[in-house]
């Protein structure tokens, strides 16, 4: 399995600036964070133009500097075995994402209301089990993606998928994972992974999704 090792200097990067957390819950009271913008990391990232997860590919490759290192995929092998025993039953589908990262996709029907970026507290026991895994070690650099469905326009979406991917965030951070390693962006309805043309496609579209790399 292909993986990925994000060079020290660039975790250190993946600062989540310029935000407040209000309390525990992770909801949102923030000003505009950087997102990763971190010029020229992404150069040593290969990335297929042929492949149908370009955009989401580019937008992780804009936010981390990326190398193929074997002893990074033995760690994620076993944070991915591990998060796939935690996950089991709470409706957070564990994945490997193309990139080799691992990905857990969490489904808005367990992790906000319509409309809403605060997260639901029977939420909250699945994300401890998350930043229990990403506390064992500081190997591990986070990317947390927001989206939404194609309802409404992007004026509504992205911000509205920024602050959810901010609340899991800010969630995280306080359950001890170090801001350093953290980075959120929203993607709005990008890269649906469902029809938008049904209620229940709209549903997994309506989606948080965290990225899991190895640190070299």
């Amino acid at each position: 399995m292909r993986a990925l090792a994000i060079s020290a200097a660039v975790a250190g990067a993946l600062v989540l600036s310029g935000c407040q957390t209000a309390g525990s819950t992770g909801g949102m009271e923030y000003d505009k964070t950087a997102i990763g913008a971190l010029v020229g990391a992404a150069a040593g990232y290969g990335i297929s133009k042929g492949n149908a997860n370009t955009s989401a590919q580019n937008n992780r490759a804009a936010a981390i500097g990326a190398v193929v290192g074997g002893a990074a995929g033995v760690y994620l092998d076993n944070k991915e075995k591990k998060l796939r025993q935690q996950m089991a039953g709470t409706g957070v589908d564990v994945t490997r994402n193309p990139d080799g990262s691992v990905g857990l996709i969490m489904p808005g029907n367990i992790t906000f209301d319509t409309n809403k970026s605060n997260i639901k507290p029977n939420f909250y026991a699945t994300l401890n089990k998350v930043a229990q895994t990403l506390t064992e070690d500081n190997k591990s650099g986070i990317l947390v993606t927001g989206y939404t469905d194609s309802t409404g326009n992007d004026s509504i979406n992205i911000p509205l998928s920024q602050a959810r991917a901010q609340s899991v965030a800010n969630y995280l951070a306080g359950q001890g994972v170090a801001r350093t390693r953290i980075n959120a962006q929203g993607q709005g309805s990008a890269n649906p992974i469902a029809s938008n043309a049904t209620a229940e496609g709209r549903e997994q579209n309506r989606r948080v999704e965290i990225s899991i790399y190895a640190v070299q």
